[in-house]
């Protein structure tokens, strides 16, 4: 595959014109227990987002909604202009919106190329009976998905390279797996990617490679990028701007500069001063 038809080339074809998610007033609520209280949330194309705060904030709730795992209670969730609330999971991929998860989610018996494979199958037209016939269009297809899949996976240089493209990927590091399940989301050919936590777990040197790697998911191919994490130093380098969640509602936003030092989001993660609480 030459570079003129690399995955980066396909992302973004079909250019909206206004923000690329829109959100207005979502809210979801588990058991009467409030996860989300009335957000509105916007992005640019092209930027990257953090959405930050304390544990039960309701950072992976919102992803679980805008991602289709749960229908929102109320709101609208625009997504290059179409309301997508409500919608399954496969219809938003299809819609160009891919996703990682907290806990990583692969197949772990299928090889590093494999895993890739399958989130590319989404871009394909050849069905069951296709598969069992082996047609000329099943086989074009699959020749083609392979291609893809590999030129994502040199997006992550040796990591996922090599001898590495055959092994299963439970045998895969950590960070690895972890890389693997953006590489396979990149294989959707997303217009937005949401991840999920991706540097949760990793040690120093691994959290500063795949600091970068965010980074170049936009500067190298042109991915917009929205993202939940608690590492303050990877929300400090990557982010164009920070959405700070509390209690399931947006508490502030704005640039890393302005969020970290606003009296809410302190309050927010470390409490209440003791002299104010004696005055309370």
């Amino acid at each position: 595959m030459s570079a003129s038809t690399a995955p980066a080339a396909t992302i973004g074809t079909d250019e909206w014109p206004g923000p690329l998610l829109e959100i207005r007033d979502l809210k979801k609520n588990f058991g009467g227990i409030q996860a989300l209280g009335g957000v509105d949330f916007t992005v640019e194309r092209g930027s990257i987002v953090s959405v930050i705060g304390p544990n039960g904030a309701g950072k992976t709730s919102f992803f679980n909604v805008i991602s289709g795992l749960f229908p929102p209670d109320e709101g609208e969730i625009y997504f290059k202009g179409e309301d997508i609330a409500g919608l399954a999971p496969n219809q938003i991929t299809d819609r160009r919106l891919a996703r990682t998860f907290q806990n990583v989610k692969l197949f772990p018996n299928l090889t590093v190329l494999e895993n890739v494979m399958v989130g590319r199958h989404c871009r394909t037209r050849s069905g069951a009976w296709d598969a069992i016939l082996q047609t000329p269009r099943y086989r074009r297809e699959q020749k083609e998905t392979e291609e893809y899949a590999r030129e994502v996976l040199s997006f992550f240089g040796s990591r996922l390279a090599g001898y590495r493209l055959e092994q299963p990927a439970f045998v895969l590091s950590y960070a690895n797996r972890r890389r693997l399940e953006i590489a396979r989301a990149m294989a959707t050919a997303p217009d937005l990617l949401l991840l999920d936590e991706p540097t949760a777990g990793m040690n120093p040197r691994e959290t500063l490679e795949l600091t970068e790697l965010i980074g170049r998911l936009r500067s190298d191919k042109g991915f917009t990028v929205v993202l939940i994490e608690h590492d303050m130093k990877v929300v400090a380098d990557v982010s164009d701007r920070v959405t700070v969640f509390d209690h399931g509602v947006r508490l502030a936003e704005g640039t890393y500069a302005e969020v970290s030092t606003d009296d809410k989001v302190i309050e927010a993660y470390l409490g209440r001063p003791a002299d104010e609480e004696k005055t309370a």
